[in-house]
């Protein structure tokens, strides 16, 4: 009821107004593109910047690891000559937080014996050595063969 008194008093039609409507909306896009215009475009056709890779933390580059990365090198991206033989690892439940120890290697040789607790776990700039990877002792070098 509140509708047809409106339609009655209205003083054109909704056909009416809707052609009023597309055409105050296609005067305010052409208004829109003509600033456009003026501009760059901003990626249709320029340049794309590729998107910053997240860095990880260490625990984010342990968990790809097997074990979680125990017996496996790591290091900072800024250490240049040292990293840590991971020994051990405890993680809170979300899997990204936690503790972890290892043993310091400068230039390939343990800087020390006993493994220590690794500060800076979790700032985002740690990366897995693959050269430096866990070595498996399958069999001893160099034994004479038994006869």
């Amino acid at each position: 009821m509140a509708t047809s008194q409106i339609l009655r008093r209205a003083p054109f039609t909704i056909g009416q107004s809707s052609v009023f409507i597309e055409n105050s909306l296609k005067y305010l896009r052409s208004l829109s593109t003509a600033a456009s215009v003026e501009t760059p475009p901003s990626n249709g056709g320029g340049v794309v910047k590729p998107k910053r890779k997240k860095k990880k933390n260490l625990f984010e580059v342990a968990q790809f690891l097997p074990n979680w990365g125990i017996g496996y090198h790591m290091a900072k991206t800024h250490w240049r000559g040292v990293t840590y033989e991971i020994t051990k690892i405890n993680l809170y439940k979300d899997g990204r937080h936690g503790k972890a120890w290892g043993v310091a290697f400068k230039d390939g040789v343990p800087a020390a014996d006993a493994p220590k607790k690794i500060s800076g776990v979790h700032k985002r700039c740690w990366k897995y050595i693959p050269n430096l990877k866990k070595i498996q002792a399958t069999a001893p070098a160099n034994v004479p063969p038994t006869v």
